[in-house]
């Protein structure tokens, strides 16, 4: 800024404090004894008389052009009047009644907040009130981009979590499955959509070979065929949930601690040696697991040393993360809700609202 400039504009800003300092005064007096207060006050004014003016003749200038039909939109500045020539130049969506900016910072909170806590949090934070059900619909309008990795996925962890659906009065609640995938950190969930899982996968520039993690369901392991050959895919099954049925079974420590040491070398067959002539009911059932999944289970220990992850760790994360909004206490989402949530939920898992990590792609 040019020295001649900023001394105007200090003397600007001089007069329309002393300007915007009696109006607070005489609003609420008591507000300006703390700075808390000051702040409140501060912001409160300049959302209502100062910025939106300046935002406007910022959109006048950027643009150009004064043509088209007038809306209001709500922005982190205030309230501006934006033409429709301006909105296409600017790349305000048609018919939107919130800025970019601030529609991002409301998606921001909701992916992690219900929609009436959003609204709290956002005009705490904005100065600017969006009402619980504008926060919702905001979310369900939106188009979540796909994501596209540009680096080999060498690595893609499956599992399953629960979300509440919701049912009529005085009927008990519903419970359905949804999948999830985390593929080396970029995570995405699908609600009763199999297929679309598998078919953004397949999108996915998948190494040569890669590592397939998942638990004993049958169902993941289902999907993992769904998604490439048999040559492409090495599928292991999680080690700690094997480690956990083994455990299970109960009897002999000393028993158990040798099993274990044989699967951590891959030896399935001497394990199940170990248990044969047993009657008792668990370990029936542990050596119908281990012969169900002997081909998922490898040399546990030579992968280790060899850096290659062992366990489904990362995608139970990830399903806890999306637990922390869908099973925030007392939700019960619509059937067709549903997806949407999920994907709102990803893209914030996958840093969708900050700074660009990934290509991303809006289906048609």
């Amino acid at each position: 800024m040019r020295p001649e400039d900023k001394e105007r504009l200090e003397a600007c800003t001089r007069e329309i404090a002393e300007i915007l300092y009696r109006n607070a005064e005489t609003k609420d007096a008591e507000q300006l004894k703390t700075l808390e207060g000051i702040e409140i006050a501060v912001r409160e004014q300049m959302l209502e008389n100062v910025s939106p003016n300046v935002g406007n003749f910022f959109i006048e200038k950027s643009t150009g052009t004064k043509a088209g039909k007038e809306r209001q939109i709500k922005s982190c500045i205030g309230k501006l009047r934006i033409k429709s020539h301006q909105a296409k130049r600017l790349q305000v969506k048609a018919r939107s009644r919130l800025s970019p900016q601030l529609e991002k910072c409301c998606l921001l909170v909701s992916a992690s907040e219900s929609y009436a806590r959003t609204a709290v949090n956002v005009e705490e934070l904005t100065g600017i009130h969006i009402s619980h059900s504008s926060q919702q619909r905001l979310v369900q309008k939106q188009e979540f981009p796909e994501i596209t990795m540009t680096e080999s996925v060498e690595e893609i962890s499956l599992d399953g979590g629960k979300v509440r659906l919701r049912t009529e009065k005085g009927k008990k609640s519903e419970w359905k499955d949804y999948k999830t995938v985390n593929a080396q950190g970029t995570v995405s969930a699908y609600f009763l959509n199999n297929q679309g899982l598998v078919e953004w996968l397949q999108k996915q520039p998948l190494a040569q070979i890669f590592s397939c993690l998942g638990d004993g369901h049958d169902g993941i392991w289902n999907l993992f065929k769904a998604i490439a050959p048999s040559e492409q895919r090495f599928e292991i099954l999680d080690w700690y949930h094997l480690k956990e049925h083994l455990y299970n079974v109960g009897g002999s420590l000393r028993r158990l601690t040798k099993v274990e040491d044989m699967l951590w070398q891959g030896s399935v067959d001497e394990a199940i040696a170990l248990f044969e002539g047993c009657k008792f009911k668990r370990a029936i059932n542990f050596l119908d697991y281990l012969r169900n999944h002997r081909h998922h289970i490898p040399e546990y220990g030579y992968l280790q040393e060899q850096g290659i992850t062992i366990g489904s760790g990362s995608v139970e994360s990830t399903i806890k993360q999306i637990g922390r909004r869908v099973k925030i206490s007392g939700a019960q989402w619509n059937r067709h809700n549903v997806a949407q949530v999920l994907k709102h939920r990803c893209a914030y898992l996958n840093g969708y609202f900050y700074p660009p990590k990934y290509i991303y792609s809006v289906p048609n």
